[in-house]
């Protein structure tokens, strides 16, 4: 149940800024995924996007990113009440860095079929065998999420066609 100040247009608002994180990732060639952790004040603690090529770290994940932000800031790895967004649904890796922080809330925008484990492949929030139990709420402006994930995938996919000569023209009839 979602309280007063948390009406669907309270959680877009803060949505809308990770989806402007994951365009500072699409902007350098990474995986467009953007995530904002805001704490029990509405005060944006971290803000991160994907950074794996850049950092050559395969944990530099949106969400490991805004998560390290705000432990540093905070000089204490537990980050209880927060808030974090994130425009796709979180990865297992990303999942126990959340659960680990002890964050509150996670809401998401897109699910991510192929990786994500809040509902896709696992669905962690509900494994009562874990110590940590988190909130977690969906959909929040997912044809946008979606859309830039797709928009990236599909301009890859064109840009690998092209570098291995198969840019829909067929050898045969030239």
């Amino acid at each position: 149940m979602l309280k007063e100040d948390e009406s669907p247009g309270y959680h877009e608002s803060f949505m809308r800024k990770a989806l402007e994180a994951a365009g500072q990732a699409q902007k350098t060639g990474e995986v467009p995924v953007g995530a904002v952790l805001v704490g029990e004040d509405d005060q944006i603690l971290g803000v991160g996007y994907n950074q794996v090529i850049a950092l050559s770290d395969p944990t530099a994940h949106a969400e490991i990113l805004a998560l390290r932000q705000a432990a540093k800031t905070h000089v204490n790895y537990r980050l209880p009440g927060t808030t974090l967004y994130v425009t796709i649904e979180p990865c297992l890796m990303c999942a126990g860095a959340i659960l680990q922080a002890r964050v509150k809330k996670l809401v998401f925008g897109a699910y991510d079929p192929k990786g994500g484990v809040f509902g896709s492949l696992y669905n962690l929030a509900q494994d009562h065998r874990l110590n940590h139990r988190i909130e977690v709420i969906s959909g929040i402006l997912a044809g946008e999420a979606q859309s830039i994930m797709q928009a990236f995938f599909r301009h890859k996919r064109s840009e690998e066609r092209y570098r291995s000569g198969r840019n829909g023209v067929d050898s045969k009839s030239t």
